[in-house]
């Protein structure tokens, strides 16, 4: 078997190299035979349907995300291979790979638009005796970082578990590991942190005798994974991330206190103004939303969360008329490797507020209770990084040397806030901002 990137960042081809073509190997085809069987299997949520082209003849057309077309016969020796949208025929992502002649392959297409990649799958396994399967789990979730999987029965707690891989790299495959047939709950989680749930699959079924992979994606918010099962020259199965992340920030005036409760979830106990809470993972859809300011209740309208999001609940305003702003969290890492990804968010009341990072405007006039686009910039060892209001000369935030390393994610919160007034980083008196580092 063999497994390979096409078109990653510098630090996943790096992590493939030394990993994933050393574990996933295999059984090769009939070199004898000069051509192969290959089909295109979608895992890129950006679009809707592709097409898989070589040497510029259509294989597969229309395939959905979590789909896999049908076989198809192209020249083993160098074919031009190229997934193009199905819409308007735009190529997306394109590799010339060198296949084993008389084998099976398919063309893994993943990622976002902007930064779709591609990885070839050798279909050439032996398969495992009888009540014997085997899984190969390959991390395609780059921005999602290193996991751990673990397969269990349905009731096994995960705390006493034992990781059927560890320390999964994105980008990197586990190799095939042969375990007993059945249906089994499979759940991953951030490396070593196994409170850190990033996909949870009730059951997965594992055939007699086969051979399967388990192919990880990033999801929306960057942080939770999507999961799809492809059985080796068979058919896939969508595991769609149903949950959310979820966090609050209390930004109200004078100091006030914020307290908030998510589908039974505590995120903010009494949090003096400014603070930002930790994420919770919780169900996604329609939740139940619990909060009190200065301690008493206070009636939001609950946020409807999507599947694999990442969201900031900001409590802003004062405490005599309070507002919620439900906000759409990118925390995936930039697309460029190197580089860092920044935005803004504005809980000042009455007031715009701007970002400028080595006095670059990354983003200007954002308003109150809103957050801007996030920004890419190049990382630096030290940067001057100003917030900046209209009604003051002087910026509420400042920073001559702050690092953003590469391949950061971080947000800015601009928030009233008496208790730094006069301090290197907040000389602006009843406001400042608080810099976040999200990722990694």
């Amino acid at each position: 078997m063999r497994f390979t990137p096409w078109a990653t960042r510098l630090a996943l081809t790096l992590s493939l190299s030394a990993t994933a073509l050393l574990t996933a190997c295999g059984g090769g085809g009939n070199d004898g035979d000069s051509n192969t069987q290959v089909r295109l299997l979608n895992a890129t949520r950006s679009y809707a349907q592709l097409d898989l082209s070589v040497d510029d003849k259509a294989v597969n057309t229309k395939v959905a995300y979590a789909s896999v077309g049908e076989y198809g016969s192209v020249k083993s020796d160098g074919p031009a291979v190229r997934v193009l949208t199905s819409d308007v025929g735009t190529s997306i992502t394109a590799t010339q790979p060198s296949l084993a002649g008389g084998s099976n392959y398919t063309f893994i297409s993943y990622g976002f638009a902007g930064a779709v990649r591609m990885t070839t799958l050798q279909e050439a396994e032996t398969a495992p005796d009888a009540n014997k399967a085997k899984l190969l789990v390959l991390n395609l979730a780059p921005d999602a970082g290193a996991l751990d999987i673990y397969v269990t029965t349905a009731t096994d707690p995960l705390d006493t578990a034992t990781a059927l891989s560890t320390n999964l790299a994105g980008g990197s495959g586990s190799g095939y590991i042969q375990i007993n047939s059945g249906t089994f709950r499979v759940r991953v989680t951030g490396y070593n942190k196994r409170t850190d749930l990033r996909l949870d699959i009730p059951a997965m079924t594992l055939d007699s005798a086969s051979v399967n992979t388990l192919i990880l994606t990033s999801s929306d918010g960057g942080v939770l994974v999507n999961g799809i099962s492809l059985v080796q020259k068979g058919a896939v199965k969508n595991f769609l991330n149903t949950q959310s992340r979820v966090r609050t920030v209390a930004a109200l005036t004078n100091n006030a206190t914020v307290g908030t409760t998510l589908n039974g979830q505590a995120m903010l106990t009494g949090a003096i103004s400014p603070l930002i809470s930790e994420y919770v993972t919780t169900a996604s859809g329609a939740s139940t939303l619990s909060a009190m300011v200065n301690g008493s209740p206070v009636t939001f309208a609950a946020p409807t969360l999507a599947a694999g999001g990442d969201y900031t609940l900001m409590v802003w305003g004062s405490a005599a008329a309070p507002q919620l702003a439900v906000l759409s969290d990118d925390n995936r890492l930039p697309t460029v490797n190197g580089n860092v990804k920044v935005r803004l968010v504005n809980g000042l009341t009455g007031l715009t507020s701007s970002l400028n990072v080595d006095f670059s405007a990354l983003a200007s006039n954002v308003g109150a209770g809103l957050a801007s686009t996030s920004a890419s910039v190049s990382s630096t060892a030290s940067s001057q990084v100003d917030v900046t209001v209209p009604t003051s000369s002087t910026p509420i935030y400042t920073n001559s040397a702050l690092a953003l390393p590469a391949n950061s994610v971080w947000t800015f919160f601009a928030v009233p806030n008496t208790a730094t007034v006069g301090t290197t980083t907040s000389p602006v008196p009843g406001m400042s901002a608080l810099p976040k580092r999200e990722r990694p």
